[in-house]
């Protein structure tokens, strides 16, 4: 059956369509198009014309004109539009027209490094000179590196081989950095949060290190649709960047599915859950034959997705090979075994986490469906751009959760369909992570007294305090490295942990294996003793974690169910940096710390969802300082509202506040916490707290502290547009009690007074 015909069973189907909360078709779009730039040289556009490219898009057009112009520039435009060519074009053209030139190709994974060196050596091989690209990663064998090195006109890598394998042995490098060229930093809105604040202050060294061997390279950014992408890319180069946002792509007719699981509990607002409706819908796309994609939240979303669908598909030699999962923790071997089997067209359905969201070739799936919306406008339109070639049709199905976010876009489609209000924010001046960089700096080159890393006045400060550490030693006025250890081993660009657990597989006694591995932060969550781990649909319980070598021991097994753990929250604030009384509400910012810890964890059992029982967990408590911003409710709100009620519109505030922010910050919902004081230690009154849940924080605490009258009219609108009565999960969340609704509404009237 073709998605065509599969799209129309659905509107044939009363109990499908009954869900619906909005069907859009977005029509399909033609191409229009430029012309090559008359500074590129013809055996470049012959190359293009001998693979059936007459002719670029308007944004290809304008992008190759700005790099052979030597203007830095970002190029923002959906999936599957052909940014690719932006920068391969003049990165070819300019070794064409001279020999020694060098370019440096940042993609945020391995996979993607993979895919897009293969486009460019197919370009190379139809022009059919000897032009040298290569990938040069952690998969590179050691007896190809030195080629790579002496030889690579483009090296493709990623940001943590850049900083772990390249910066740090830059006199290995010397030709590509005294001819670097063009440096192309490639799906710029994946770098947000921690791993672009990292990835800005790597870049920073890049510079250095360039500045250094006498080059000066022109940057070249690729950006999916997101509201600030300008700013982003400056924040991330530390230079003026002209902006391409004009698509001249074609695309196919595609259908936009809001689902809205059916209401199974009137009275409380209940509906049925995400998991099991969006496994009913993959399971008829694999019945039809249409071959699909299906995005989950978390980790125990795709693995219990996985379980289902396998279970769907099993043949009777117990093989399930059409339905794969996907998802940060598999070995590299292993995704890249899935990536091949989808191209080949051997998968029908795979279950990805946003691991798959980023452009790599995973073939033409024609069909893709999101368990839970992803948080952002971008994130939900690069998930569908997984699915659809240019010129056919493609589906898209949304399945919300019961969160206020989910219910908030099934119930405002237009909001989605007509906005992008999503920024992406970076700190690469967080102190955390700029003075581990500056270590790092230091250890590639001596810093001159007086000189500015990426023109911080605070850098000699930060010199000295680490000459104070023993770090550094200032010699005729240079500061030079003295520490023994390798300071780029110690530095995770993805997390602000260095810590990750590998997951070690002991079911035979003879052969022990490592199936995956976890970072520190959800090992506890996920890998604690008598734990349920889930890898592609099977089951392992976790024997033994041992957490001072950081390994997690677990042997297979087949039960009925699955675990989920509860964790703890504490806070205590540690230095209040500005607070502001003039309005209706008290806000503050401060620096805070955190203290976490798993005491328990349920046994969920498989289709039924019902708790079987709970354990105990004792691990240690994880403590964490970083920024917040919190508001201190009115002196007179306590005497008008009565406690009980008061205290569930907090917890109602709390969890609109919480899924709210990420829609502004264009953060993971995992970037921030909320947590709520009835009585607060440090205020004395009800408070609320917003923190970032990185250590040191990323800045996303202060935006909130700047936007929060913002928010609370956002989440005054929510409340105002659910249908319930007087409160539901859509709303003010599953913990909220009875009244919590109404007396928020109330309360969010006399804090929203000028």
């Amino acid at each position: 059956m073709t998605v065509a015909e599969y799209i129309e069973q659905l509107k044939n189907s009363p109990a499908f369509m009954r869900n619906v909360a909005c069907w859009r078709v977005l029509p399909e779009r033609p191409a229009r198009y430029g012309e090559f730039s008359e500074k590129l040289d013809p055996r470049a556009i012959e190359a293009l014309r001998a693979r059936g490219i007459e002719r670029p898009y308007v944004h290809q057009a304008r992008a190759i004109e700005l790099a052979v112009s030597g203007v830095d520039f970002v190029v923002v435009t959906p999936t599957a539009s052909g940014k690719t060519l932006c920068y391969n074009l003049p990165v070819l053209d300019a070794i064409l027209k001279d020999e020694s030139s060098r370019a440096l190709y940042l993609f945020p994974t391995k996979a993607l490094s993979a895919d897009q060196t293969a486009e460019l050596y197919a370009m190379i091989e139809t022009m059919g000179v000897p032009i040298k690209a290569y990938t040069y990663d952690g998969d590179t064998p050691a007896s190809a590196r030195t080629a790579i090195r002496q030889a690579g006109h483009v090296v493709v890598t990623n940001p943590d081989m850049l900083h772990q394998g390249i910066l740090p042995h830059h006199a290995k490098w010397i030709k590509l950095f005294e001819n670097l060229k063009y440096v192309v930093i490639d799906e710029i809105h994946a770098y947000r949060g921690v791993f672009g604040s990292n990835l800005a202050n790597v870049v920073r060294r890049l510079r250095r290190i360039c500045a250094f061997y006498g080059s000066d390279p022109t940057f070249i950014c690729c950006s999916a649709t997101i509201r600030n992408p300008k700013e982003l890319a400056e924040a991330m180069t530390g230079k003026p960047m002209a902006l391409v946002d004009e698509n001249g792509a074609p695309a196919g007719e595609r259908n936009v599915i809001f689902y809205n699981p059916p209401v199974v509990n009137e009275q409380l607002g209940i509906r049925a859950g995400a998991i099991p409706e969006t496994r009913n819908i993959a399971a008829g796309l694999l019945r039809a034959g249409v071959q699909s994609i299906v995005f989950g939240r978390s980790r125990l979303t795709v693995e219990v997705l996985v379980r289902y669908l396998k279970d769907m598909v099993r043949d009777p030699l117990g093989n399930a090979g059409k339905v794969r999962g996907y998802r940060g923790g598999y070995l590299p071997t292993q995704r890249r075994e899935i990536e091949r089997e989808l191209r080949a067209g051997n998968v029908m359905c795979v279950v990805s986490t946003n691991a798959l969201e980023l452009g790599i070739d995973i073939g033409q799936l024609d069909a893709c469906v999101l368990c839970g919306y992803p948080g952002t406008i971008a994130s939900t339109w690069q998930q569908a751009g997984r699915a659809g070639r240019r010129g056919s049709v493609s589906l898209l199905i949304v399945v919300a959760s019961s969160g206020p976010l989910d219910q908030y876009m099934m119930n405002n489609p237009e909001f989605f369909f007509e906005q992008s209000p999503e920024q992406a924010l970076i700190n690469p001046d967080n102190l955390y992570i700029l003075l581990n960089h500056l270590k790092c700096a230091a250890y590639e080159l001596p810093f001159n007294e007086g000189e500015r890393f990426a023109g911080l006045e605070d850098t000699d400060e930060l010199l000295s305090y680490l000459e104070e550490q023993s770090i550094l030693r200032r010699v005729g006025g240079r500061y030079y490295w003295m520490a023994e250890e390798f300071p780029q081993a110690g530095i995770n660009l993805r997390s602000a942990s260095d810590q990750n657990f590998v997951i070690i597989d002991i079911t035979d006694p003879k052969k022990h294996k490592v199936i995956g591995e976890m970072d520190r932060f959800t090992v506890p969550m996920l890998l604690h003793e008598h734990a349920i781990y889930m890898h592609e649909g099977r089951q392992f319980q976790v024997e033994k974690l041992d957490f001072d070598e950081k390994k997690g021991y677990v042997r297979e097994v087949n039960v009925g169910y699955y675990t989920d753990a509860d964790l703890t929250t504490s806070l205590k604030v540690l230095d209040e940096f500005e607070l502001d009384a003039s309005g209706a509400i008290t806000r503050a910012r401060g620096e805070v710390l955190v203290s976490s810890i798993v005491t328990l964890f349920k046994k969920i059992r498989f289709d039924t969802h019902e708790n079987l029982g709970w354990g105990p967990v004792t691990l240690p408590e994880l403590e964490m300082q970083t920024t917040a911003c919190w508001w201190t409710l009115p002196e007179g709100l306590e005497d008008e509202f009565e406690r009980e009620p008061m205290k569930n519109a907090m917890v109602g505030l709390a969890h609109v506040l919480r899924h709210i922010a990420p829609m502004h910050l264009m953060c993971a919902p995992q970037d921030i916490s909320v947590v709520y004081h009835v009585k607060d230690t440090f205020t004395g009154k009800p408070t609320i707290y917003l923190y970032d849940s990185v250590p040191g924080g990323i800045g996303l605490s202060d935006r909130v502290y700047e936007m929060d009258r913002e928010l609370l009219e956002r989440a005054q609108e929510l409340l105002l547009r659910c249908k319930c009565a007087d409160g539901c999960p859509g709303c003010v969340g599953p913990a909220a009690g009875p009244g919590a609704k109404f007396t928020l509404i109330r309360m969010l009237d006399r804090l929203l007074e000028p």
